[in-house]
């Protein structure tokens, strides 16, 4: 019974602080934060045409019904316009589908770094 009234009246005792004074004035912090950020990056980039047919020459023309500058069909006859001058005849047809492709690949780096001073007084 005794200690029960002891521990009691320890527990009911008042509780009180003691100030605390700081040992300094004044003061500073440095604080470095570094950061480091990579990023790698792929493109792919696909250019799509659709069919091409085109003619060009020097003293040449279509042999076709109906228009003189156009090919009609790709069986189209050419023939000479005047064959005591030189001639020149260019026919360029591509297909429909992917004209080209390009693939790029890149590395980006980033370094980062800050610097924080804190000054404080008392």
């Amino acid at each position: 019974m005794k200690r029960l009234l002891l521990l009691l009246s320890i527990i009911s005792l008042p509780v009180s602080a003691q100030s605390v004074t700081p040992n300094f004035t004044t003061g500073t912090m440095t604080q470095t934060v570094t950061a480091t950020q990579t990023i790698n990056e792929t493109t792919v980039t696909e250019r799509f045409g659709g069919a091409l047919t085109v003619w060009n020459g020097d003293n040449v023309e279509p042999q076709s019904s109906g228009s003189s500058t156009h090919i009609v069909s790709p069986s189209t006859e050419f023939h000479v316009v005047d064959p005591s001058h030189p001639w020149q005849l260019e026919i360029t047809t591509r297909d429909a589908g992917i004209v080209e492709t390009i693939n790029t690949t890149r590395t980006i780096q980033t370094d980062t770094v800050t610097n924080t001073l804190s000054v404080f007084s008392q």
